[in-house]
């Protein structure tokens, strides 16, 4: 199984994230904030085969790390993981979304020169310019949508740009999360846990919680658990192939 959006570096307790990764035997996908931390949090995994490390830099981030741009551009040869990048458009970062926007064009256009890149994407509160740019970068590689709050209309945009979505635990807890969940196509669906962010009943999400989703999705699609790990599991072979 997979945990497609889980921040590795930012877990208060390296030994105790990492111990999980290595029983669940799950694909991982650590990603990062800025740029600067690609290279310690590559480290933290380096011996871990199936956990790959994801370059990003935040959008809540991105106009005091504007300047890790050059960096990014740099690094962006070693990995065909980028994020998390996107936009914010809530309260408190909105007003910084002209610094936003030059950062996340400036990585999916920088993403076009290369063909095989995948991308993980923070879109709270600002979807329609979210895919906007990704329809005036159509080459910058695959998008996942992580934990995404959208209308049927939105979601039908994003499925025609390609989009993948990754859907956690905390997710489950809200009615509009759960409606959204509904309308995603099965085949479009990943799982992340946005860890050590999120968190259910007060308590971080490890890559091994996303079995409650698989829970959840065996009823949802009245589907056994195995035909949903199945799906899935095929899911993530598509990602990966591409």
């Amino acid at each position: 199984m997979m945990d497609m959006h889980c921040h590795v570096d930012l877990y208060p307790d390296h030994g105790v994230i990492l111990k999980d990764i290595i029983d669940t035997g799950f694909y991982v996908l650590s990603v990062t904030t800025v740029p600067s931390a690609f290279e310690g949090t590559r480290n933290l995994t380096r011996d871990i085969k199936n956990c790959r490390t994801a370059l990003g830099l935040h959008p809540q981030l991105a106009h005091q790390r504007k300047n890790e741009l050059a960096l990014f551009d740099k690094l962006i040869g070693e990995t065909r993981y980028i994020g998390e990048i996107g936009l914010d458009g809530s309260k408190g970062f909105k007003e910084h979304i002209d610094d936003q926007l030059l950062v996340f064009n400036h990585i999916l256009k920088k993403c076009e020169s290369y063909n095989n890149n995948i991308l993980t994407i923070h879109s709270l509160n600002a979807v329609d310019m979210v895919l906007e740019c990704l329809n005036e970068h159509p080459k910058a590689g695959i998008p996942i949508l992580h934990w995404f709050l959208a209308t049927k209309k939105q979601i039908s945009k994003a499925i025609d740009l390609g989009c993948y979505f990754s859907i956690g635990p905390a997710m489950l807890i809200s009615a509009r999360a759960r409606k959204v969940i509904s309308w995603l196509p099965n085949e479009r669906i990943l799982l992340e846990t946005d860890g050590p962010f999120a968190k259910v009943d007060r308590n971080i999400l490890f890559p091994s919680n996303v079995q409650s989703v698989i829970e959840y999705l065996s009823i949802d699609w009245g589907k056994s658990r195995e035909e949903v790990l199945a799906k899935l599991s095929n899911n993530l072979r598509n990602l990966v192939s591409n």
